[in-house]
Formats: structure tokens, sequence, C-alpha cells
């Protein structure tokens, strides 16, 4: 019998990402210039799949022909014909459903495999019979021999994403291993390359030599630069006693269209300064340049309060295993006027409250560049998931000096984090109701602080190319009572020398500056938030912190004894401090519940989270940042490690209750977004229902006019690197 953290149950919650009324209030220009950048942004979506696994781009193509060939009901009539309970057919519904908004097998919030919950041979036997195998037998064979077997395979590799023995990845050849990802680092750091928009594939010459292609996305597919192309490194290297190839054209064909859905952008840019946003993207998608949408995001970053806001390109590191390489993410949304004001004063009021957070002045940036902060109602996000929150753009150097912005996607959160009361988990009844009461709220305010004052907050120690210092030599470290003994060097970023945990550290550090600054008063009067509801906002947005620790241990893998999810490694992490500060600030009580399973309760005493609470997140976030801001990884790698350990011992016996959580845990929803399309010259919405057939139906016709292209496009694509995982 399957295990359970592999499947995705029938009843599993799919919601309506509903943006029509937003959409509708645009001018036309505005409809027109959102609906190239969705084009753009899906287009750039299907890049994920040859990102994630070996197989994702068979199985999404062996779905799409699937569907596209007969409606539904007509698919379940075949399905029936071959012996498929109602059951076995939604469990394969729910299973397409799942690689649709994942964009493929692997869970985007996790990193585990997901399998479809039916027998191997009916499904087989339901690809045979349906109108798709009719119409060409041989294709439909073919990609069913590429991914029928790893579609249900649980091979101990093949579980999660990883590297090496511990995982399947392709952002690498299926021979890589740390110390390859590692070498890779230093070429690239070497050479000054980011690895955001590159794979690595390792091979071996007819002379036993090692060689590396760092492959770059690119529309083109010749290394040569182009006529006035500046800073063009493809090339063969020798380094370290290997060789290393440089060169472009990943994923060619999918940016090629990428680039021509933003050059129709372009025709309908708000501003000058939209069009140099587009006009540099381009250029880095059709030439491989991560500085060139570096440029497009300095653009980006001055184009404040838009109507219609968008980003696109190469941009979360959470799932390379290295931490390193970007996956390719695209939206577009309206903003929310109302609850963008409460973001504008939060804004406004940052220079004020930087000066609480608990590291000294001179580990503050030099001047806080105000963002953009906006709440947003999601049109189109294409990639494998849907965050509550983002800060953007990742590059350090551009937050450091011209800045980020900051966007809350609010008709995520309206329906993301929604919960029955007989199905929330580990906590007491009066605390559930709180809880449904105020999680909203509370979490409204904790994204604020996250992605406004945590992710945007912190100095980073740098010396650059010239030898000169942003920081004072002789500033004393508080952590050691010493002078500051490290920095980052030229050519290194945060991702590259904090690698593997950059991801997961970075959250913690911004989750632990909204738990602490959500004790402001003055931060939630802005909020609306006064009184004894501010007591209970406080209250709530702690306990959820506590309760997302333990929800976080679904996330941790006892065999590789590895996390999968950054955000969910960073609350467990609060966890263990506010455990660790003792005095009855948090309990977590393993018991029994009223069906007789294992059970949990976490308590959390209210009267002492501005006191015990608020010091040990104090000391804690301290340490975060001045190891951050001082490039001090082997003092960052030892004191996140620790609190990342998972073990059985007493009195928490932290592996025992994640068995728990595993038997109670609840699968994260998936969202159903509409399409655009033009008619007449109109631009026309369509939404779709809130269910699995809802969310096939919607990417069926979100490539209704080139899906056999883009179909042989993926087909090719991923047909040209099988060899580097023996497919």
């Amino acid at each position: 019998m399957v295990d359970s953290q592999y499947l995705l149950p029938n009843d599993i919650g799919i919601s309506l990402l509903d943006c029509k009324d937003a959409f509708q209030l645009l001018s036309k220009e505005e409809k027109l210039y959102a609906h190239y950048i969705s084009r753009a942004s899906w287009y750039g979506g299907l890049v994920v799949l040859l990102q994630t696994s070996p197989e994702s781009p068979a199985i999404y193509v062996l779905l799409q022909k699937l569907f596209r060939a007969q409606p539904l009901p007509q698919l379940q009539e075949r399905a029936t014909a071959v012996g498929m309970t109602c059951e076995e057919y939604q469990a394969f519904l729910v299973y397409a459903a799942g690689v649709y908004s994942n964009m493929g097998n692997y869970k985007s919030f996790g990193d585990t495999k997901f399998v479809p919950n039916l027998p191997q041979e009916k499904l087989k036997e339901l690809v045979w019979q349906s109108k798709a195998f009719e119409k060409n037998p041989d294709e439909m064979e073919r990609l069913w021999q590429v991914c029928g077997d790893r579609m249900f395979s649980l091979e101990d590799r093949q579980k999660q994403l990883g590297l090496g023995a511990k995982g399947t990845t392709a952002y690498f050849s299926g021979n890589c291993d740390l110390k390859d990802a590692e070498l890779a680092q230093k070429f690239l750091d070497f050479k000054g390359i980011s690895a955001y928009n590159t794979r690595l594939f390792k091979t071996v010459g007819d002379n036993g030599k090692t060689i590396y292609e760092v492959r770059l996305a690119s529309v083109i597919k010749e290394d040569a630069p182009l006529k006035g192309e500046l800073g063009n490194q493809c090339g063969v290297y020798e380094f370290e006693g290997v060789t290393f190839k440089v060169c472009r054209g990943d994923y060619s064909p999918l940016m090629k269209k990428v680039v021509e859905n933003l050059e129709k952008a372009k025709d309908h840019a708000s501003t000058p300064n939209v069009e140099k946003m587009l006009l540099h993207y381009n250029r880095s998608f059709t030439t491989g340049s991560i500085d060139a949408h570096k440029e497009g995001s300095k653009h980006w970053i001055r184009d404040e309060g838009p109507i219609v806001e968008s980003y696109i390109g190469f941009i979360e590191s959470y799932r390379d295993p290295y931490g390193s390489r970007g996956e390719f993410e695209g939206f577009v949304a309206v903003v929310n006027k109302d609850m963008s004001a409460k973001f504008t004063q939060l804004v406004a009021s940052a220079e004020r409250l930087l000066p609480q957070l608990p590291w000294p002045q001179p580990f503050e940036k030099d001047r806080f560049l105000k963002p953009d902060f906006t709440s947003l109602d999601v049109l189109t996000f294409a990639g494998s998931g849907i965050p509550a929150g983002i800060n953007i753009p990742n590059y350090d150097d551009i937050r450091q000096t011209v800045g980020f912005k900051n966007v809350s996607l609010g008709n995520v959160l309206a329906v993301a984090y929604h919960t029955q009361k007989e199905k929330l988990t580990f906590l007491e009844d009066n605390d559930k109701d709180l809880y449904i009461k105020w999680k909203g709220p509370s979490f409204e305010v904790q994204v604020g602080l996250h992605e406004l004052l945590g992710h945007g907050s912190g100095k980073l120690f740098v010396q650059d190319d010239k030898g000169k210092f942003n920081f004072d030599t002789g500033l004393v470290n508080p952590e050691t009572g010493e002078e500051v003994k490290s920095w980052y060097k030229q050519g290194e970023t945060w991702d590259s020398k904090f690698s593997t945990i950059a991801s997961t550290y970075e959250e913690c550090r911004a989750e632990c500056v909204g738990l602490y600054l959500c004790l402001s008063r003055e931060i939630l009067k802005i909020f609306g938030h006064e009184g004894a509801d501010a007591d209970d906002v406080i209250y709530v947005n702690w306990l959820t912190m506590v309760r997302a620790g333990v929800l976080g241990l679904e996330f941790y893998t006892p065999e590789t004894q590895k996390w999968r999810q950054a955000h969910m490694q960073a609350r467990f992490v609060i966890l263990r401090v506010l455990l660790e500060a003792g005095e009855g600030l948090v309990t977590v009580r393993q018991t029994t519940g009223s069906d007789g399973k294992p059970d949990a309760i976490i308590t959390l005493d209210r009267e002492k989270i501005a006191t015990v609470g608020k010091a040990a997140i104090e000391a804690f976030l301290r340490k975060l940042q001045v190891y951050k801001s001082t490039a001090d990884v082997e003092a960052g790698r030892a004191l996140y490690s620790s609190y990342s350990r998972v073990t059985d011992a007493e009195p928490e016996r932290y592996l025992t209750l994640r068995h728990t959580v595993l038997l109670r845990k609840e699968s994260r929803k998936m969202f159903v977004q509409a399409n655009t399309r033009i008619e007449g010259g109109d631009i026309q919405f369509q939404s779709y229902e809130a269910s699995a057939a809802g969310l096939i139906s919607s990417f069926v016709e979100r490539f209704s006019e080139d899906g056999d292209e883009l179909e042989t496009c993926l087909q090719e694509l991923s047909c040209r690197d099988s060899k580097h995982w023996g497919i």
C-alpha cells in the first residue's frame, strides 16, 4: 500500500483564484498588457517541467493529449469501460490537476513526489482505449514508455527532489552530487556568472576527463557574441583540472514564445519605464544574460504604483537542491487599492520601525530604499506554486543599492488559509475559535512585516573588486566581541555563500522579524487592530507560527535527514527556539485523540509572549542577522543546523510527533486560474469551476491554439537530455 504522503486525496481542496471583477475594471490597454504578460508567463511556466524531473515533460504531454482529444465526460465513459471505479477516475483527475498545479510530479511545497492513486494497469488501459491513442497510437505508446513506470515509481531516490543519491532533480544531470555542485559554483563565482538561469550537465570525455556543461536559458543557441553584445562568457574553460563549457540555448523554443509575447505587451506598456523593463527582459531571455534581467528589474522597481503589476524570469531558488538556480516564474496581478493603503502606511513608517530590530545600526542598510508595497489580486501565476507574498528581486546588489518591491497576494490569502474547525489539528477548542477568527488578519500583518521589514532589512558586508569596503573594518561583532573577520568578496552572493541553507535561513530571519515586530502597537494600528483585538492578533500570529513548526515535520525526511521545504524548516527552527526558552511559554503534549489515534496539543502562554518569547526571538534574530551580514557561513550553518535537527530524544520526541503529523495532515490547496483571450479585438475573461475537472479544462484551453507545437517542443527538449538520467 502506498504511503499517503505520496498521494493526493480525492477530496483535496481546490479553490478558484477569483480576479474577474478587478480585471473588468481595467482599461482596454491595461487588459491587453495583462493578457500578453500572462501569455508570456504561461509559456515560460512550461520551463518548470524541464527543471523538475526527467519524466515531468512526458507526463504533462501525455495528459494534455488525453484531455485535448476528447471531453472529460467521454473520457470517463471509457474509464468505466476499462473497469475504473468512480473513485479511481476521480483520483486520476486529481493527479492530473496536481501535475498542472505543480508543473511536474513533485509537490512545489515539500518537494515530495506524488503518484496516481489507482492501479498502474488501469491507467495504462485508459490511455490505450482513449481517443488520443486512436489518433496516434505510436506517439501515445512512446510517451507511456518514457513516463509510465516513473510516474508510479517510489524508489528511494525518486521519492523527493534532491541531489545525487538523495533525490531527483533536473537542474543537474543524474550523475552530479554535492561536490559537483560546489565545484561548479566555485567556477561560476570565479567567472562572475550567475547560476540563476543555468543547469549543469556532467559528462566524461574519451580521455577520461570530466566535462561540465553550464547551459544558459536563452532563445539563441549560438555561443558567439551577437553584434553589440557585451559580457558574453560562453566558451570552454579549464578550471581545477576539469573542463567547463558555458553555452546557451536551454529551453530555446519556450523562451522564444516568452519573448514574442513580451514584445506584444510592450505595445501596450503604460510608461516608457515599463517599455525599457520589457526591452531588457527580452534581451535577457534572448541572450541568456542575467545582467540584462537585472537592468529590467531596476526599471521594474522604479515603476511605482502600477495598476497592473507583474514580474517574470528565473526567480526563486527553493527547489534547486544546491540553492542557486532559479525556477521560472511569471505573474500578473491587479492592485487592490484598499489593502494597499495599509501597506503604503507601513512603508511610510518603516524608517521608524527598523531601529527597533535587535541588531546594531551598522548591521542595517545605510539607507532604507522605500519600496512599492501593494496588495494584488492575481490574474496569472505561472510556475510550480503560488505564494502568499513576495519580496523581489532576489539580486543582492540591486536590493542593497536600488531597492525592491513587496507584494501581498490578496485573493490568494483570502482562500488559501481558510479552514473548517473540525479540520484544525493540534489546538485546544477555545484556541480553534480564535484561530478561525483571527488567522486571516494576523497573517496579513505577518506577511507585511515578513516581506517589507524581514526580507527588506539587514546589510551585507561587501568588499568590491577595487578592495573598497562598505562597512567600517574596525566594527565589533556583537556576538563575539571581536572585530568583524569575514565578509562577502567580489563575485560572492548570499546564495552562493550559504548555498543549501540560504533560502530557509533567510525565510527564518524574515519570519522572526514578523513575530518580533507584530508586538508593536503602532504596526497593529496601521492594520486596524487596537485594544483586545490587537492582543488576539498577536496571540494568533504566534500560535500560528508554533503550530506551523509542528506541521513542518511533514516536510522532513528521516531517511536522508533532509528538510524538503524552506519555510517549514524555518518554522520548525522557530518552534525549537521558543521551546528552548522554557518557562512554560510553549508546550507540545503528545496524546491520544478521541478517535483512538495518536494526537498532540499545542499550548502557548499568551502572557509570556512579550517577555519570554520576545527575548528568545530577539537573541536568535540578532545571531541570524550578524552571521548573514558578515558572511560567517561556519557559524550560521552550525546555529541553523542545530535547531533543524530532528530526533526522537525526550521530551519532545520529534520523530514520533512527525508520525502523528503525517497521520492527521491536510493536503495543500490547489488553485484554478482564469484564462484571457482576444476575440474581435476585445479581451475575453474565462473562468472555470473550482474542481479538478475545472483545473484541467483551464490548462487544456490555455494552449488551445498551439498545443501540438508545444507538446512536440517539450518532447524534443526532454528527449535531447534524457541520456543524462538514463531514460
